[in-house]
């Protein structure tokens, strides 16, 4: 048996120590073991003990200099534990059978080579002895470490079986396989075909875990592409899938907007690790489909189709099973915005446009711009290189209005209670309606966002309407 170094930290010792006060067999097992030979840092440990995992992490937690509290999952027969900063989770070996149609295994206590044959993949069905007798001896059944020098995604078992059984494996072999820029096997990618329908019985919200943790990988178009051609794709998220394909008339070609997309994404995974702004490259383009026309004069337009993918975006987000809240708000904007700024690159552009734009965008901006840069994915080297610098320009000019204006997320020095206040009115259409004439002139350069001045504007434009101002409230 080959040997692995364990990390110098007194965790693994006082286990080893509380395994044989028990007299049980303990074992680190799973994707701690799988990064420690890939050398990849982890702080997550799964401790397997031939036995009473509960009671093992009790004598554990006593062991410890600052006797650290255990959680216990009865229902799952875990219980957890914090070393330092280590995440320390204990459970029994434990062995499973599947009924055809349950996704809910039948569990028994088992030995470790059970344990290891429940396992999903042969890198992650690895153990580190912590016993006395062999401590720190790699147990290595499936040949997980040489699957991993060939870079290799398979399963311990016949692959149907282990798809079968839990369903969501299929998106972990992407996602373990995108994350690790590993191939898949074949034989265990053929059985992901085979098998696609069955994701259908897994909770969206365990996919959705995946899928983000594919968006988060490298680069994220790898695990997308592999979801496209194993089917998954097409049933988790038919949307994105519609964007695949190109349609030509008299000779007119559109670019194909799937791959266009996936383009985007990794372009901006290059520069952020932000996961909303991935997923605003994923649905820049998702109304196109919906907006395609063809005309004989100009050829193929999506007109409107950034407007059409912001009010898309609650519903494709309530589908997957996204959050509904700023996460949602972010990536709305960005949608409704990412043309915006292509626009600006003429010289003809005005500082009011200019301001309109950081009015819009706020604090977004800098992520507005990151995708669209991003968003720039031409064959054409020239193409993409003028583009840049033409994004560089607008850039510029965005730095000096933002400068001298403050408009990231400004408000009107003029509120709607100055407004009742000043000419004696309720809430009411027409105090909206002055606070959004202010805010255009402001906008548009007419007045300048101070105090005296903006006042005079409205006063001048509340006269133009037959309001009065209400001077027994000034002069309280």
């Amino acid at each position: 048996m080959d040997q692995v170094t364990l990390p110098k930290h007194p965790i693994f010792d006082v286990v080893s120590e509380a395994a044989a006060d028990l007299g049980v067999d303990a074992y680190v097992i799973g994707g701690f073991v799988r990064d420690l030979v890939l050398k990849r840092p982890s702080k997550d440990i799964d401790i397997v003990c031939v036995g009473d995992g509960i009671a093992l992490a009790a004598m554990v937690a006593q062991k410890l200099p600052h006797k650290p509290k255990v959680s216990i999952f009865k229902n799952f027969g875990t219980a957890m534990l914090r070393a330092d900063d280590w995440e320390v989770e204990f459970v029994g070996a434990r062995k499973e059978s599947y009924r055809e149609h349950s996704r809910k295994p039948e569990v028994e206590q088992g030995t470790l080579d059970d344990d290891l044959h429940r396992r999903d993949f042969t890198i992650n069905a690895l153990g580190i002895s912590l016993n006395k007798a062999n401590f720190g001896t790699l147990i290595d059944e499936f040949n997980g470490v040489k699957d991993m020098r060939r870079q290799i995604i398979r399963t311990p078992l016949e692959p149907g079986i282990t798809f079968s059984d839990d369903p969501l494996r299929m998106m972990r072999a992407i996602r373990f396989a995108s994350q690790l820029s590993f191939d898949i096997d074949p034989d265990t990618f053929d059985a992901i075909i085979d098998h696609k329908e069955r994701i259908k019985i897994v909770s969206q919200e365990r996919i959705t875990d995946e899928l983000n943790k594919i968006v988060l990988s490298p680069v994220p178009s790898y695990g997308f592409k592999l979801l496209f051609a194993s089917g998954l794709l097409h049933i988790i998220f038919p949307k994105m899938v519609e964007l695949q394909g190109v349609e030509t008339i008299d000779g007119n070609s559109h670019k194909d907007n799937f791959y266009h997309t996936l383009q985007v994404l990794d372009n901006v995974a290059q520069v952020s690790d932000d996961l909303w702004l991935r997923w605003a490259a994923i649905m820049h383009d998702i109304a196109k489909p919906d907006t395609k026309r063809y005309s004989p004069k100009v050829g193929w337009t999506f007109h409107g189709h950034e407007d059409r993918g912001a009010r898309m975006l609650p519903k494709l987000f309530r589908d997957l099973k996204l959050p509904l809240n700023e996460h949602m708000k972010f990536v709305q904007k960005l949608v409704k915005l990412h043309l915006r700024p292509i626009a600006l690159v003429k010289d003809t552009v005005t500082d009011s446009a200019i301001r309109r734009l950081l009015f819009e965008a706020g604090d977004d901006i800098d992520a507005l711009m990151k995708l669209c840069r991003a968003d720039i994915t031409s064959k054409n080297d020239n193409k993409v290189k003028r583009y840049l610098q033409n994004f560089d320009k607008v850039e510029k000019r965005l730095v000096e209005v933002e400068e001298s204006d403050s408009l990231r997320n400004f408000q009107p020095v003029i509120t709607g209670e100055i407004i009742m206040d000043t000419f004696g009115l309720k809430p009411s259409k027409i105090v909206g309606d002055l606070k959004h004439i202010l805010t255009e002139a402001i906008l548009e350069g007419k007045v300048k966002n101070e105090y005296d001045e903006a006042f005079a504007f409205l006063l001048a434009r509340g006269e133009e309407m037959g309001l009065r101002q209400n001077h027994s409230l000034n002069n309280n």
